[in-house]
C-alpha cells in the first residue's frame, strides 16, 4: 500500500480546512441575524461591505500557514458538524494552539473560550489572534498522581456525583476551582479536552480537566445534553478518567484518537458513582 508523504497530507488536512472554515462562513452569514453577512450591502450611494473579520482571518491564517492543527481531519470534522448544529453557542476549550482559531470560527456569534497552563504561549498566540478569549490557568495535580486521585476520590464527600461543585471547591483535588470566573457563570454546551500536557509525569495531567467538565454537564440547568469532546484517548490516563467520570453509556461517536460525550443533566441524584 501506498501512504502519501507526510508534506502531502497537511497540504490536504490545511485544504480542508479551509473548505470547512469556507463553508461555515457561507452557511452562517444566511442563517445569522442579518448583522453579518458575507456579501457586500447598499445602493451605489450608500456602499459598505460587511464582514466576519474572525472568519477572513482564520481563511487567511491556515491559508498561508505551513503548520496545521494537530487533530486530524476526521476527528475536526465530529466536532466540527456538532457547532455546526448548535451554534452559536457557549464553547469551553481546556488548550490554546494552532487550531484555537479554528475553533472559534465555528461558533460566530457564540462564546469560545480557551484555558491555556503556559502563560508564555498565550502571549505568544494572542500575538497573531488578539481577538480569540484566552486565559491562563495554574493547575493543582500532576499525571503522576493519576491513579492515587482515582483510587482515593470516593473517599472525599465533596468530590461525590450528588455533592460535586467546581467554583471554589478546595477539598476535593479534582476540582478545578481557581479558574476565572467567566468559566463557572455560565453553562457549557460544548466542552474540547486537549490540555493540558498529559505525557510526562510532573505535567498536569487531564484528570482534573475531565472531573470538572463531567460535573458541570452534570451540573447543567438548561435542557439538552452536553457535549463534550476528549483528545488523546490512546493514553491510559485519559481513557481511564473518561470511562470513569464520562460514561461509555454517553459516547455518541469518535474517531482517531477523539471520543465525544453526550452527557444529560443529572436530577435527584443518589448514587455515589458517576456512571
Amino acid at each position: 500500500m501506498n501512504l502519501r508523504s507526510l508534506p502531502d497530507r497537511k497540504i490536504s488536512i490545511a485544504f480542508s480546512l479551509l473548505a470547512l472554515i469556507v463553508g461555515s462562513l457561507i452557511v452562517f452569514s444566511f442563517i445569522g441575524d442579518g448583522t453579518t453577512k458575507l456579501v457586500c450591502t447598499g445602493d451605489s450611494n450608500n456602499f459598505r461591505p460587511t464582514t466576519v473579520p474572525m472568519q477572513l482571518q482564520a481563511i487567511l491564517h491556515y491559508a498561508t500557514s505551513k503548520i496545521v492543527p494537530q487533530q486530524s481531519l476526521a476527528e475536526i470534522s465530529i466536532s466540527f458538524n456538532v457547532l455546526k448544529s448548535i451554534s452559536p453557542c457557549n464553547f469551553l476549550v481546556f488548550g490554546l494552539g494552532h487550531d484555537s482559531l479554528m475553533w472559534a470560527t465555528f461558533n460566530p456569534g457564540g462564546e469560545t473560550i480557551f484555558l491555556e497552563e503556559d502563560p508564555k504561549w498565550v502571549q505568544t498566540v494572542l500575538k497573531d489572534a488578539p481577538d480569540l478569549k484566552a486565559f491562563h490557568v495554574n493547575y493543582r495535580t500532576q499525571l503522576q498522581q493519576a491513579d492515587e486521585l482515582m483510587n482515593t476520590y470516593r473517599s472525599e464527600p465533596k468530590c461525590a456525583p450528588k455533592k460535586a461543585y467546581i467554583k471554589g471547591n478546595t477539598q476535593c483535588k479534582l476540582a478545578l476551582s481557581g479558574l476565572p470566573d467567566v468559566v463557572y457563570d455560565k453553562e457549557w454546551d460544548m466542552i474540547m479536552i486537549d490540555a493540558p500536557r498529559g505525557y510526562f509525569a510532573e505535567a498536569p495531567g487531564r484528570m482534573g480537566a475531565i472531573y470538572s467538565a463531567a460535573v458541570m454537564a452534570r451540573n447543567r440547568k438548561k435542557s439538552g445534553v452536553t457535549h463534550v469532546f476528549l483528545h488523546d484517548v490512546d493514553r491510559r490516563v485519559e481513557k481511564s478518567y473518561a470511562e470513569e467520570f464520562l460514561c461509555r453509556k454517553y459516547l455518541k461517536d469518535g474517531a482517531g484518537r477523539l471520543w465525544h460525550f453526550e452527557i444529560p443533566p443529572a436530577r435527584n441524584v443518589t448514587g455515589d458513582s458517576f456512571c
